[in-house]
């Protein structure tokens, strides 16, 4: 069985997020999507909401599984079996960030390959950031993520 590790803060899981773990559901017989709890950025969402947020978006993809993890990625992906990790690139700069961090990974884990999907055109501008940024001014964010999440977020930012 391949299964590939989907790692990331998912504060909140976003349109683009889903995009790639479709994606990625036709390439691997399992998906995990890996919450990482403790990421050094200001989160809007606890872990364990983000982790249900997350749950909730692919509740309909049977081999997707979401897992909150803490520590290293590449200790987690062992943990769970994973041969391959799974990124996303936007833009020029996830570009130089994914390289830096897959450089660092290959070292702390030879066995472990990193595959990189562009993004969708559609998702190319939408980070969790900016989403977060357009609720608290007010912004819609419809159709941008699941409406449960849309929800989830205005409730938050209030």
């Amino acid at each position: 069985m391949k299964i590939a590790l989907y790692p990331g803060s998912f504060d909140p899981v976003t349109a683009g997020h889903l995009d790639i773990i479709r994606r990625s559901a036709r390439l691997f017989d399992k998906i995990i999507v890996g919450v990482y709890d403790t990421p050094d950025k200001k989160l809007l969402f606890t872990t364990a909401e983000r982790v249900d947020l997350a749950r909730q978006a692919v509740a309909d993809l049977p081999s997707v599984e979401v897992k909150s993890f803490t520590g290293l990625m590449v200790e987690f992906a062992r943990q769970e079996g994973v041969a391959t990790v799974v990124r996303g690139l936007r833009v020029n700069n996830d570009f130089e960030l994914e390289f830096d961090m897959a450089m660092i990974n290959r070292r702390l884990a030879p066995e472990i390959e990193l595959v990189c999907l562009l993004a969708s055109p559609d998702y190319q501008f939408l980070s969790s950031s900016i989403l977060k940024e357009v609720a608290r001014l007010g912004g819609d964010v419809e159709g941008l993520v699941p409406p449960f999440v849309a929800d989830a977020v205005r409730l938050k930012v209030k």
